[in-house]
């Protein structure tokens, strides 16, 4: 299942959006190695400034002496959730997108091992979970949430496990990671009928 997850992001083409002057962040969608693979999220902090209370991805804003958004994403989940850089092995960008605080965001796919020590940073996250990919491609979302970006409707899914509403941006990089890394076939530009995939 990696494997073949390994090679369609690699193949993967990511849409950059040309946004000049908007601030930059890249976060880690962190997919454990095992037979059953996961993926890792956290729930932010309710004291944070943006964000705060919602279920995300590892990582933050871009800080002038980063290399690259790709050191910003390891950077800052090594900083949130005690993530050792070198456990991570890199597979790719996905399509970068601008949340509603007007924050360009490159999410960055990276296999990690099943087991290492999670040290929650507590004044940024308040809990780290994690969900089954066979969660996501199942999409057994809880509701789906319209939202008109770049011309177009995007129809959304919010998906809820064990408690943790999963939505906005998170899910939005789910659904592509699924589609592209798993072959999901998870619709986002038509109205969700229950059972629409492409």
């Amino acid at each position: 299942m990696l494997d073949e997850m390994r090679m369609r992001v690699m193949q993967h083409t990511p849409r950059q959006i040309v946004a000049p002057g908007l601030p930059e962040a890249g976060v880690l969608i962190a997919i454990t190695e095992q037979p059953q693979p996961e993926i890792i999220l956290t729930l932010r902090s309710q004291r944070l400034s943006t964000h705060s209370g919602e279920v995300a991805f590892p990582g933050g804003r871009r800080d002038p002496g980063d290399v690259d958004l790709c050191y910003t994403a390891l950077r800052e989940a090594h900083e949130e959730i005690g993530l050792l850089p070198e456990l991570v092995d890199v597979v790719g960008p996905m399509d970068s997108l601008v949340s509603r605080f007007g924050i360009k965001v490159t999410p960055y796919v990276g296999v990690v091992p099943d087991q290492f020590e999670i040290i929650p940073n507590a004044s940024e996250i308040e809990e780290v979970f994690r969900v089954p990919v066979e969660f996501f491609m199942s999409d057994p979302r809880e509701m789906t949430h319209r939202i008109d970006y770049e011309g177009r409707s995007w129809y959304v899914p919010s998906y809820r496990f064990n408690g943790f509403k999963i939505w906005g941006l998170t899910a939005l990089m789910l659904v592509e990671l699924m589609n592209t890394g798993f072959d999901a076939g998870i619709t986002l530009h038509t109205p969700y009928d229950g059972h629409n995939k492409n």
